[in-house]
């Protein structure tokens, strides 16, 4: 079955296929989340409250992400979708059109976004927001008051859970940010595939350079290596990295032509199975942020 959207007749023959008697014990919020981020940050809001699923995966690449039948069925059955915005989903805003009058909430909104400076999205704000500390503080209030319009009845429990998870994040990340902080500014460069860290590096107090913009656009064109291998050997760069979601080759390339070391994967996109390296969003910040300061310190050593 070709992989596109579905119309509403075949949504509800669809849902009668797949409801085996799967019929909620309870009524609790049900919601549906675009990524995999975006559901662990909400279930840690909903608590025992509200059930969150993902529309992608673990490991899913989301920029272009094909929904299938199943997702949209899935989808169908909430009671809210939850969604980045900024132009990230860029398949989202028709798979909405196909679920009907399901209400949804941008979590990036109220964001202070950080324009993105090359590519075809150039001038549109980087859409990932969640990778900022500040930011991730807004995400969460965000899905705090769209649970609590939709479910007053317990308003109390999300914002108690949110005030508690915004207090761990705090913990994972602020040590973290004190260890570059201790790297000399001109030395503090984050090289990465994608620009998606623009975030982490303005919260970081570091300087940015990648090879591609979004992964929607072109991606590892020998047009972007060449750029990114003379800015490495301009500022005397001494390690770059790749995020999880895309070959790596590109980055390895320039680490072996400019001499850099490649400092390894980070995670900004999706996370991980439940026995992977990141599977949840504070693993997430806290695996990605490690390996970013420890790359750094290694090289300044």
């Amino acid at each position: 079955m070709p992989r596109r959207l579905l119309t509403a007749t075949a949504i509800a023959a669809l849902s009668a296929a797949f409801a085996t008697g799967a019929q909620a014990d309870d009524d609790r919020l049900t919601v549906v989340t675009t990524f995999t981020v975006l559901a662990d940050m909400a279930s840690n809001v909903a608590g025992e409250a509200a059930d969150v699923v993902s529309v992608t995966r673990p490991g899913a690449e989301i920029h272009g992400y094909e929904p299938t039948p199943q997702d949209i069925v899935r989808a169908s059955e909430a009671d809210l979708i939850l969604w980045n915005g900024m132009n990230l989903e860029l398949w989202f805003e028709q798979f909405l059109a196909n679920l009907g009058d399901i209400p949804s909430a941008t979590l990036s909104e109220g964001i202070d976004p950080i324009p993105i400076a090359s590519g075809s999205y150039e001038g549109l704000p980087n859409p990932h927001a969640w990778m900022g500390l500040d930011n991730a503080i807004v995400y969460i209030d965000n899905i705090v008051a769209a649970f609590s319009e939709h479910d007053p009845e317990n308003a109390e429990i999300y914002a108690a859970n949110a005030e508690a998870y915004k207090d761990e994040l705090r913990a994972t990340i602020e040590p973290l940010r004190e260890i570059v902080a201790t790297i000399p500014e001109d030395r503090r460069w984050l090289v990465t595939c994608e620009g998606a860290f623009s975030y982490l590096a303005r919260d970081f107090g570091m300087q940015e350079l990648y090879l591609w913009p979004m992964n929607a656009d072109q991606v590892g064109t020998p047009q972007q290596v060449r750029a990114v291998i003379d800015g490495v050997n301009e500022n005397d760069i001494e390690v770059v990295f790749c995020e999880s979601t895309v070959n790596t080759a590109p980055a390895e390339q320039v680490a072996r032509e400019t001499g850099a070391r490649y400092g390894g994967v980070l995670y900004v996109d999706s996370l991980s199975t439940e026995d992977g390296p990141v599977p949840t969003y504070l693993d997430l910040l806290r695996v990605t942020s490690t390996t970013v300061a420890e790359g750094l310190a290694t090289a300044t050593n």
